[in-house]
């Protein structure tokens, strides 16, 4: 079994399905969570906190502080097995929001609506509670610049509460 960072054993491999309904037993209360990571569209370059006037107004110690803070987080949720995956996402002008009424399809391209934070990427992680969750994604960049989002991903079988 694979060593978290605490040192304890792990018994959830990386990439192992947990998600069971109610298969899941009690001493398996993980639990798979989207994060959902916004940025504003004006600054998109991957990693998009980069880029953010917050960040480049930072004192330069800071701003390299809060850099090795991020890769400190995410070789944490790696090396535990919490970190299942993720994706950054191409600019929102690249994207086509597509609609089908009445049996016609319109598509356009764009996003959906307008808004001062698009959608930039997401990770999805597999951990003991929402508070974990939750902290992982504070240790986000994105957290502080503009927003993360923590949402539980829906049991198989579709029984999500």
């Amino acid at each position: 079994m694979p060593a978290t960072a605490a040192g304890t054993t792990d018994p959830h491999p990386a990439g192992a399905h947990y998600a069971g309904g109610a298969d899941r037993s009690q001493e398996d209360p993980r639990v798979k969570y989207l994060l959902l990571i916004y940025s504003n569209p004006e600054n998109w370059e991957h990693p998009t906190y980069l880029r953010a006037p917050e960040f480049l107004a930072l004192p330069e110690e800071e701003r390299a502080e809060l850099t090795r803070q991020a890769e400190a987080g995410h070789a944490e949720i790696t090396e535990s097995g919490e970190l299942l995956g993720g994706q950054a996402l191409a600019a929102p002008s690249l994207s086509r929001t597509v609609r089908v009424r009445d049996g016609t399809l319109a598509a356009t391209d764009g996003p959906f609506i307008e808004t001062k934070e698009q959608l930039a990427g997401y990770l999805v992680v597999d951990c003991a509670s929402p508070e974990r969750a939750a902290e992982i994604a504070a240790r986000i960049p994105d957290a502080r610049f503009a927003a993360v989002e923590v949402r539980p991903l829906a049991e198989p079988s579709g029984q999500d509460g």
